[in-house]
């Protein structure tokens, strides 16, 4: 009897047989040597049934048969791979022993337990856990092959995790989509995905610009000209702003202060799946998809980087001696110039910024592997580059600098000047040829949300705070306040990472990995899924929600499953499974909860009015082009939703004239209803109005015209915030307005 291996891809196997029995025959579907069987499982040969094997009546979707709640779940082999499925099952009957090699990790562990399951295979299993396809580490891992049991809290963790989903994906969906009679697609991660998306998008719509003025300051002492920024209460007056610059414009003035501190800018942290995929959508704009399965080429094909789909941004301890190893294999390459300049005396064990074994539990962090790279594409040389630079990194000092912070004080007016002098460029030598995409530090300041002040500079800056200074000049700048920025896939990545939570500290963001959404290997698939069914399409980098998915979550929310829009909730779902995989929880308890919560999704559902055909239909803004004042969008792009029909009646608006689907502002407040508010010609009403719903709120309100975030409020929280108004009368007032009438949307002004 031989040993049976069963790896996740035909090119895994081959590597294996490469370099384990490399004069193996190969049968096509599996390769035989004399010790040796080796096949494979091309992803995914089992998954779970759908609801009709358990009840033909599923077949037809119907709210009235839900919820779906199997006692025990059915496997079912995918039709399109059953005959390899059937060689693995009889090359079995000739093995006394499996060696589970597919990938080392949560889906790879399910994919070979799917196999055992169904085939009924009770043979004794060793685990292959290799972190990369070199012929050298697959013999050593054949050596220290451990035995299948220990992976058995891993196991279990996978098929909670899939079966958790299929519960939640088929009773959700089936219930919102008979309730409204539309596709709607609910999911465990890609639902409070969306509602990241759709939070971010009315955050950027409520937002109102505000115009403001900064002056600038510019200053010469002696040889040494500088810049500086007016400290004080933010100008929104330009006449103010123009007094301010005259006043100070060529004027002596004098240092109020003045510091100068050393600081040192370390090696950012070696790549972890999804710091990789945020990093080539910055610079190359690849799709979280892309990178995934460029990744998974430079790692299974040409076995030039290590295994992948990890979390991890840090190395164990045997980790080194490899670095070490795949430095010196980079000398005569591209990189021979960085190699030479390399110390090795970084990195050690006794490094924790890179050496850290309480931070690596399945992988370590993604490296280059000390096999040459050749035959790459042009995407796979980016990407391989963007690993190759951040391992070489590791081998380089700090960059360092000295931070001048001056207040220079003109007609008792202060301005603030910081500077950084550069006095080594350390590591960051091996991004200097891309100036352009300077590398940023991890920590500190997020440059996408703020400008930076900082002026860095790489000649000596030096000022006599005895000497005195003149204005020589002074500048208005005019500026307008900023909405947060639209996510792309890079972005959309970290708030996913962090479960929501804008976390900048790099050792909280740390903290949180484990109660994320979704995983590194699952995240970019997730986004794939808004995008094919229709709740988000890509506008350049930028992400933007379709009518679809407004609605789409606006009725979750409207059902009362904030719930299943919650980041955070979702995301310490995922840390139970981690707690499963490492035996600290039980699976048994976290499948009760999943069941019951698919429960309470179907009743709130039953229970909800059905929404309006028309608020599934209309057009997406587009986030390029942004108006001034209001942080909505100025155009639109159609969806893949069939367009509603255009309206009798004249745009009262160019946001209008481009919207052809109504405006939702929210859940109708009127008790039991269930309709949502939508914004028409003159004032708020019911998607339920057909029905007999008579609530309106009208634009035109006590002398002013009522805005969307307004009207939120109002049917929200019951009241405004406290407004400049007219009484009938005509007399000026001030006070709230106040949702007086549920039933008519009557408002009351409240002093």
């Amino acid at each position: 009897m031989k040993t049976l291996i069963i790896a996740e891809k035909p090119d895994m196997g081959r590597n294996i047989a490469a370099a384990i029995e490399p004069k193996a025959k190969n049968y096509r579907s599996y390769l035989e040597g004399e010790q040796y069987i080796i096949t494979w499982a091309i992803g995914h040969l089992i998954g779970l049934a759908e609801p009709d094997a358990y009840d033909v009546k599923y077949k037809k979707w119907n709210i009235n048969d839900l919820p779906i709640i199997p006692d025990q779940f059915k496997l079912v082999p995918n039709a399109r791979t059953i005959d390899q499925l059937k060689v693995i099952g009889d090359l079995a009957k000739r093995s006394d022993l499996l060696v589970n090699s597919c990938d080392a990790g949560r889906e790879g562990q399910h994919i070979f337990s799917l196999i055992q399951r169904h085939l009924k295979l009770e043979h004794p299993v060793k685990r292959l856990w290799i972190s990369d396809l070199t012929p050298e580490t697959i013999r050593k891992g054949f050596q220290e092959l451990k035995d299948g049991s220990e992976y058995e809290n891993l196991t279990k963790a996978a098929k909670a995790r899939s079966e958790a989903d299929w519960l939640i994906g088929m009773n959700g969906s089936r219930a919102f989509t008979t309730k409204h009679n539309v596709l709607l697609s609910v999911g465990r991660v890609q639902t409070p995905v969306l509602a990241l998306i759709y939070d971010r998008q009315k955050t950027i719509e409520a937002f109102s610009s505000l115009k403001f003025f900064e002056v600038e300051g510019h200053f010469t002492q002696n040889e040494m000209t500088y810049k500086g920024m007016w400290q004080g209460d933010r100008l929104t007056d330009g006449e103010k702003a123009e007094a301010l610059a005259a006043k100070v414009k060529g004027k002596p003035g004098r240092i109020d202060s003045y510091e100068v501190k050393e600081t040192k800018e370390y090696p950012n942290k070696l790549y972890d799946l999804t710091l990789l995929q945020r990093e080539a959508n910055g610079k190359y704009a690849f799709s979280a998809k892309k990178t995934l399965d460029i990744a998974q080429a430079l790692y299974e094909k040409h076995k030039v980087i290590s295994y992948p789909r990890t979390n991890s941004n840090y190395v164990t301890e045997q980790n080194i001696p490899e670095m070490h190893k795949t430095l010196s294999a980079l000398q005569g390459t591209a990189y021979d110039e960085w190699v030479k300049g390399a110390n090795r005396n970084l990195v050690h064990k006794g490094n924790k910024f890179i050496c850290n074994p309480s931070k690596v539990e399945d992988h370590h962090a993604i490296l280059p592997t000390y096999r040459k790279a050749s035959g790459l594409s042009a995407d796979e040389g980016k990407l391989y580059d963007l690993i190759v630079r951040r391992f070489l990194s590791q081998f380089y000092p700090a960059a360092e600098y000295k931070v001048h912070t001056v207040m220079t004080e003109v007609e008792d007016e202060k301005f603030k000047t910081t500077v950084k002098e550069l006095l080594s460029l350390g590591w960051k030598v091996i991004y200097a040829d891309q100036k352009k995409d300077k590398a940023k530090s991890s920590k500190g300041k997020n440059k996408d949300d703020e400008e930076d002040e900082e002026i860095e500079v790489n000649e000596p800056f030096a000022i006599a705070p005895a000497d005195e200074v003149i204005c020589s000049d002074a500048v208005v700048k005019e500026k307008d306040t900023q909405p947060p920025k639209h996510y792309t896939e890079g972005t959309l990545l970290r708030a996913m990472e962090s479960a929501g939570k804008q976390i900048e500290d790099e050792e909280l963001r740390d903290a949180m990995k484990d109660s994320g959404l979704g995983t590194p290997a699952t995240r970019a698939a997730t986004i794939e899924r808004l995008k094919n069914v229709g709740y988000i399409e890509m506008q350049g980098k930028k992400i933007a929600i379709t009518q679809k998915g407004r609605t789409a979550i606006e009725l979750i929310r409207g059902a009362g499953i904030e719930l299943l829009t919650s980041p955070e909730m979702t995301g310490q779902w995922e840390r139970r499974l981690n707690e499963i995989s490492r035996g600290t929880a039980s699976d048994g308890q976290f499948m009760e909860n999943v069941k019951r919560f698919a429960c309470m999704i179907v009743d709130k559902v039953r229970v909800q009015s059905r929404a309006s055909k028309t608020s599934f239909e209309g057009e997406t803004p587009s986030v390029n082009t942004g108006a001034k004042g209001r942080g909505g969008a100025s155009t639109t792009r159609k969806t893949t939703e069939k367009p509603a029909a255009p309206r009798k009646r004249k745009a009262s608006s160019e946001a209008e004239a481009a919207n052809s689907g109504p405006k939702i502002i929210g859940n109708c407040p009127r008790p039991g209803c269930g309709g949502m508010i939508f914004m028409g010609k003159k004032g708020y009403g019911c998607s339920h109005y057909k029905e007999g719903c008579k609530f309106v709120i009208w634009k035109e309100n006590h002398g002013r015209t009522l805005t969307d975030a307004q009207v939120k409020a109002l049917i929200e929280k019951g009241r405004t915030g406290k407004l400049k108004l007219t009484s009938e009368d005509g007399t000026p007032l001030e006070g709230k307005l106040v949702l007086q009438n549920m039933d008519t949307g009557q408002l009351a002004v409240e002093s």
